[in-house]
């Protein structure tokens, strides 16, 4: 049978875990709610680099290496690559499609923390999408602007941002209210792409509001690319019964 490392941390790698019996292994990073109620081995934290990775899947007979790891996880993608080679294992990756702007959309792409910083200057009330990088930026908040922050880490804020600590799914309904009640004027976002926090999109949509969107980093290119978690996961049942 084939051994499978799972690099995962997002819904659909979960999706991918509940299939995947006690000899395969879903890696985590240690960042969010760790599952107890999945059929395969768990492992949190990290390898130690590609090189690290490379010895795991030697040392532990990895026999496929899977990486359905979020869209703006380059390094860990890189580093799944670059391992792969080094062990003589191949690696499928799960990369879902990204939003396309729709009619009535207003995106400002950017590249960088500054490129975004410049974009949002002219707002007051932005709705922070991004995951925890904005923590990180609460004492540089202008005067004329309060932060609402959402990403998994439960944080106490200050006295100029917000932060709400949810996982998706959202609703559209629940999108509506957050918005209202914030008096959100800007949208920041990474291009995540699939369901679960694309109502944020059709209610910026709906109000006119431009979402300033963080542009999605190259990732290598492996055997096998996949686009929805259903279709990987009848691969795997082929592979392994």
């Amino acid at each position: 049978m084939t051994r499978i490392l799972l690099l995962g941390g997002t819904g659909d790698a979960l999706q991918i875990a509940r299939q995947l019996g006690p000899v395969h292994v879903y890696s985590l990073a240690g960042l969010g709610k760790v599952p107890s109620d999945l059929a395969c081995a768990v492992r949190v934290g990290g390898f130690g680099g590609a090189e690290g990775l490379a010895r795991y899947l030697c040392d532990e007979c990895i026999g496929l290496l899977v990486d359905a790891t979020h869209p703006y996880a380059a390094q860990i993608s890189a580093n799944a690559f670059a391992a792969s080679r080094a062990a003589d294992v191949p690696c499928w990756a799960l990369r879902r499609p990204a939003w396309q702007p729709q009619k009535g959309d207003d995106w400002r792409m950017v590249d960088t923390w500054t490129e975004l910083i410049g974009a949002m200057e002219p707002f007051s009330r932005p709705l922070f999408t991004l995951g925890r990088e904005a923590l990180a930026h609460l004492d540089e908040i202008p005067a004329h602007q309060y932060w609402t922050v959402r990403c998994l880490d439960a944080h106490p804020g200050n006295a100029q941002a917000s932060i709400i600590d949810a996982r998706g799914p959202f609703t559209t309904e629940g999108e509506r209210a957050l918005f209202s009640a914030s008096q959100i004027d800007v949208v920041i976002s990474k291009n995540s792409g699939g369901s679960a926090t694309d109502a944020k999109l059709e209610v910026a949509r709906e109000r006119g509001l431009p979402v300033i969107m963080l542009r999605r980093p190259d990732l290598p290119s492996v055997e096998r690319e996949f686009t929805r978690p259903t279709d990987l996961v009848d691969v795997l049942r082929r592979l392994i019964p």
